[in-house]
């Protein structure tokens, strides 16, 4: 199914929850790179969409949220950056087509993880770059979408989306924002500014993931909708607010507490809804249950 057709559908969509909570639990060690599973455990990978989409997910992320040469470097990595996507995308597409129902794969695109001249040495051109080489790999690999999510800088959201429509023309873009320094994004960023850029921007989809749990994201999506009613919203809280316990981060928001979300959330706008860090394919079950059983 592309991913024009599934927002095409009435009602709500789902989308998955985390992929690293999911791996962790699996055994990846804390400190090394997610991505390098796409080669070395690819099953492990493929259990974790497959998880999801028996939960009720209608859009699986590719698990290369670091999967940027530039962020991929701080493992040694970079030189595998079109193989790491590749294979990714191609795991996530392999899950997707073999599922009872219809399931968007996306391309999962995180930030760089480095802050733009004068604060750091990333440049406009450098990330469009880097985002251009990833995008083109997970285009090779069959994603239907690409996914730009937990960005902070506006400026980092439009060198990913020219990267996208550079590396790949035909292939719709959705970009999501973390507003997790008092309402706005750790570069400053206020919901109605990034709704604003969004739209300016093109992008089939926009909104909001990560975070400090569902309320804040609940009143970033309301913020958006005021001012962007033609927007279609996404939303992929974190279950709950993080806090560190043994040096890990721990979520303790429930499945019952994700489909009181899903609820609230869908009624201040959100189309898309899912979760992010500390989810499992029990929470995204739990809001299939409820956006289904709302039938809004």
């Amino acid at each position: 199914m592309r991913f024009d057709e599934l927002l095409q559908a009435s009602g709500p969509i789902v989308a998955d929850g985390g992929m690293g909570t999911m791996l962790f639990a699996l055994g990846l060690a804390q400190g090394a790179a997610p991505e390098r599973w796409n080669l070395d455990q690819p099953e492990h990978i493929r259990s974790v969409h497959r998880g999801y989409i028996e939960a009720g997910a209608q859009i699986i992320l590719t698990n290369t949220f670091g999967g940027s040469r530039l962020r991929l470097a701080r493992h040694g990595l970079d030189a595998r950056c079109a193989e790491i996507n590749a294979a990714a995308a191609r795991l996530a597409r392999a899950e997707a087509d073999a599922a009872a129902h219809p399931v968007v794969v996306a391309g999962s695109i995180g930030p760089t993880g480095e802050f733009f001249a004068p604060m750091g040495a990333l440049t406009a051109e450098s990330a469009q770059a880097a985002f251009a080489e990833q995008a083109a790999a997970l285009a090779e690999g069959g994603v239907d979408v690409f996914w730009i999510e937990t960005m902070s800088d506006l400026q980092e959201v439009e060198a990913a989306a020219a990267a996208c429509r550079q590396a790949a023309p035909a292939v719709p873009v959705v970009t999501t924002m973390t507003f997790d320094t008092k309402g706005r994004t750790m570069m400053g960023v206020r919901p109605e500014q990034a709704a604003a850029a969004m739209v300016e921007l093109g992008v089939a989809a926009g909104g909001a993931n990560c975070g400090n749990g569902p309320q804040e994201i609940e009143e970033v999506i309301a913020k958006m909708h005021a001012v962007q009613p033609g927007l279609v919203l996404v939303a992929k809280s974190n279950a709950g607010r993080p806090r560190l316990e043994g040096g890990r981060a721990v979520y303790d928001a429930t499945p019952a507490d994700m489909a009181a979300y899903a609820q609230r959330v869908r009624a201040a706008g959100a189309r898309i809804v899912g979760a992010c860090c500390g989810s499992t394919p029990a929470h995204i079950a739990a809001i299939a249950g409820a956006l289904q059983t709302e039938g809004a």
